[in-house]
């Protein structure tokens, strides 16, 4: 039914898809809003209650006791199995749907770097393959303890952090990398599976649908590290995820892209101008679009251990992971993207 031009929603919607609305809302507050609501919550709790704010005070003392934590692997499995396996996930990956594919075995005693494109606008397909149970990864890669890496900074947002951390990610900085490329998982894993989106914010800024440009020319520090540890490269590519969102989208050099660069240089997080749809209808809103989203995660390539690769090293090896990840792109998008012949990918330099 239109209105005005504008799409609403049937009335008799079930419930259930009614729920999944609601978890693809939830999902996009958080990811948006997450840090400036963890302040906000803070700040109220300190000046505006008489006994609580005691309570956060001694969370800020558990705090510092934790802060190292999202270097040395992120929380225990123990503490992230209920989120990751709640309702409220269930809902979120059906919302769309979501759906991860293996192209191959993995090695269950080994560490692989998963290397995830495109980061779209909120990587929504990786955080429901990696950052929760519901699609089956820890089925389909038994062994690995799979970790998302993320930004540093949501690690130090009161409050927020705690969803991170329940999600069973990690932070995004070296020392958070070399650890979980060297050290060994804790029981039950027998190996590691660290998911890293390589394109970062800066690609966010890329995403438009129908379209798929991913920033990896100029990303080399993923393969330094790998040749650090001798690490195999996983590519992984997310179908689907450039569709779920547009923006209002500025070319290079123009006064918007000038100044979501320099806004996502001082905080961290791109300032998309994003277009989704609504609760209740589908022409506008911060909701992403109800498509499929397919994570398909290729074979892995075996690199050799270099302790102190020279740049030659690292452009060899980043020319080789750049070929096999377009052989994974084109081998695959027959499957998942319509009118696929059309369909490029789009190397950014």
């Amino acid at each position: 039914m239109k209105i005005l031009g504008v799409k609403f929603a049937p009335l008799n919607v079930p419930l259930k898809r009614r729920l999944e609305t609601l978890s693809a809302a939830i999902w996009i507050i958080l990811l948006g809003f997450g840090d400036f609501l963890g302040y906000i919550i803070t700040v109220y709790l300190l000046l505006y209650t008489e006994t609580l704010r005691y309570f956060l005070l001694l969370y800020f003392v558990w705090m510092y006791y934790d802060w190292d934590t999202c270097n040395k692997g992120g929380r225990n499995a123990r503490w992230i199995t209920w989120l990751r396996n709640c309702g409220w996930s269930h809902y979120f990956c059906n919302y769309f749907p979501l759906k991860l594919v293996k192209t191959t075995d993995l090695d269950p005693s080994k560490k692989y770097l998963f290397c995830s494109f495109p980061h779209g606008i909120l990587s929504t397909g990786v955080f429901g393959a990696f950052g929760s149970d519901v699609l089956g990864c820890r089925e389909l890669f038994p062994g690995l303890d799979i970790r998302v890496v993320i930004l540093d900074q949501h690690f130090k947002i009161p409050l927020f952090r705690e969803y991170a951390y329940l999600s069973g990610t990690v932070s995004s900085n070296p020392e958070s990398l070399n650890y979980l490329l060297s050290a060994k998982p804790q029981e039950p894993f027998t190996g590691r599976g660290t998911v890293l989106i390589v394109g970062g914010a800066s690609e966010s800024l890329e995403c438009k649908p129908g379209t798929y440009r991913i920033l990896v020319k100029r990303r080399k520090g993923f393969v330094k590290i790998a040749l650090k540890h001798g690490t195999p490269l996983v590519p992984v590519f997310s179908f689907g995820e450039t569709d779920i969102y547009d923006q209002i989208y500025g070319s290079e050099g123009t006064l918007l892209k000038r100044a979501q660069h320099y806004i996502r240089k001082k905080i961290g997080i791109a300032p998309i101008l994003l277009i989704g749809r609504g609760f209740f209808q589908y022409s506008f809103g911060l909701i992403a679009q109800r498509k499929p989203v397919t994570v398909v995660v290729g074979s892995p390539m075996e690199l050799p251990k270099i302790p102190e690769p020279t740049k030659e090293q690292i452009d060899e090896y980043h020319e080789k992971f750049i070929k096999h990840l377009v052989d994974l792109f084109e081998s695959q998008k027959h499957r998942y993207v319509a009118n696929a012949d059309s369909v490029t990918l789009e190397l950014i330099s």
